[in-house]
């Protein structure tokens, strides 16, 4: 039986919390504190094999850093989009594929879209991390 959305999230939210001083969040609160991050599940494919085995979850981590400084928040971010390092989303998430045994594998297939984020009045940088989960 293929693993639940909010079981593979779970997951997903559990290897985030890998990465030192990082909150990680099941969605982006109306008050933060940086850094911190977000899953969300973005897309479901159905019916990959017979009897509708083999779904694929598509998650959208966002990471949110301070924008105090533009060149800090950005470096900040490169570390989070870096292959590997203390910061890395990848190296955390792929430390573990099978999300503690919760699916069949998963990869971080992308790190990008970095853009400003306004939350109550404040301006955040944040960039988007894209997860496909094989339940």
């Amino acid at each position: 039986m293929a693993a639940s959305i909010t079981s593979a999230a779970e997951g997903l939210r559990e290897q985030l919390t890998s990465i030192i001083g990082l909150r990680v969040y099941d969605h982006i609160p109306d008050t933060i504190s940086v850094p911190m991050a977000a899953v969300a599940i973005d897309e479901v494919t159905f019916h990959r094999s017979f009897a509708g085995g083999d779904p694929i979850y598509r998650f959208v981590i966002t990471v949110v850093v301070g924008r105090s400084e533009e060149r800090t928040a950005q470096r900040k971010l490169e570390d989070f989009l870096s292959y590997s390092g203390d910061r890395s989303v990848r190296q955390a998430i792929e430390a573990d594929m099978t999300l503690g045994d919760r699916v069949q594998t998963c990869v971080v297939e992308r790190g990008g879209n970095i853009q400003p984020i306004t939350i109550q009045e404040t301006t955040y940088l944040s960039v988007d991390f894209t997860v496909t989960v094989h339940a």
